[in-house]
């Protein structure tokens, strides 16, 4: 009986270092909340194409779960099995918006921040036939009359971007919210409106092509991609975002399997391959350790808390 007991203890220890490591055993979904298409869906089939090097037996299952500005997602990712086989992307200023406009039922405390991987600055666009040349001109046309410009819904970064810019200029938009960057993208094109706010990697192509122009990016420098398009800083008016691309999963998943997925983005993030293919689809890297993404989401929940209390949504 004494042996049983003993062997049983054993056991006890044993099994569970034993399935820690043989993780992952079985597929891993990764939650994207957004459409298939976008940039964040890309950013994870990047990241799986390189995380496969790394983990070759692994297997990674995408899961799109679009609508409510990312929040359908977000909400799925935190009330998941906590067992390590389901992981999600994020991106801002949504993930924190839906927070202190009370209507997640997530707190960033909800989740293990496993890092950053990417971002996609804001830009401001115009049609190609509009007279709009840059953003005095813009400021101008919106005060003369009222301007219209499509958002990706409200709440999201576009969103605060475009309500940012009404705070430090004085003009008035008539916001139109979207499904998303596709509707934008067509309305632009098709001289459907007079401006809208969006991120670069979503009109670049076209502001090259001469069938869109973009007159101003919302970030500290110029870009690369496009470097005749000057900063709205440059042109008097300090506005500035970013959207960035991350990875988290449940904050109640075993720490050494939470150890694993960190120590997986790291090294993603580093990859040769990885960085090629970012560059190749035009995908803007900004990677964050955990602890170093989850100072930035705390800073920009503070950050969007005091925008929301003076501009509730």
């Amino acid at each position: 009986m004494r042996r049983i007991l003993f062997f049983a203890v054993i056991m006890a220890f044993v099994m569970p270092l034993c399935a820690l490591a043989a993780y992952p055993e079985k597929p891993i979904h990764i939650i994207v909340p957004s459409k298939a298409g976008g940039s964040t869906d890309t950013s994870a089939r990047l990241f799986i194409k390189a995380a496969k090097k790394y983990w070759p037996k692994a297997e990674f299952v995408i899961k799109n779960v679009g609508g409510s500005g990312g929040l359908k997602g977000f909400e799925e990712i935190a009330r998941a099995k906590p067992d390590g086989y389901t992981i999600g992307m994020m991106f801002t200023t949504q993930f924190v918006a839906h927070i202190v406009s009370k209507r997640a039922h997530y707190t960033l405390d909800s989740f293990h921040i496993i890092g950053n991987a990417m971002q996609d600055p804001l830009i401001v666009a115009v049609p190609e036939k509009s007279p709009i040349k840059n953003l005095k001109e813009f400021i101008a046309a919106a005060k003369a009359k009222s301007l219209t410009a499509a958002v990706n819904g409200i709440g999201s970064d576009d969103f605060v971007a475009a309500k940012k810019f009404e705070q430090q200029t004085g003009v008035k938009f008539n916001l139109l919210p979207t499904k998303g960057s596709t509707e934008q993208k067509a309305m632009i094109l098709g001289g459907h409106i007079d401006a809208s706010f969006m991120n670069l990697s979503q009109l670049q192509a076209q502001h090259k092509a001469g069938k869109a122009r973009i007159i101003a990016i919302l970030a500290d420098k110029r870009s690369n991609i496009l470097p005749d398009v000057p900063t709205a800083k440059e042109q008097g008016y300090p506005v500035s975002m970013t959207a960035t691309r991350g990875f988290v999963a449940s904050a109640k998943i075993d720490k050494k399997i939470l150890a694993k997925l960190d120590d997986l983005l790291q090294k993603v993030n580093k990859d040769p391959g990885f960085i090629a293919d970012t560059d190749k689809a035009v995908m803007f890297r900004l990677p964050m350790t955990g602890p170093e993404y989850r100072d930035y989401l705390v800073k920009l929940q503070a950050e969007t808390q005091k925008f929301y209390d003076q501009n509730p949504w």
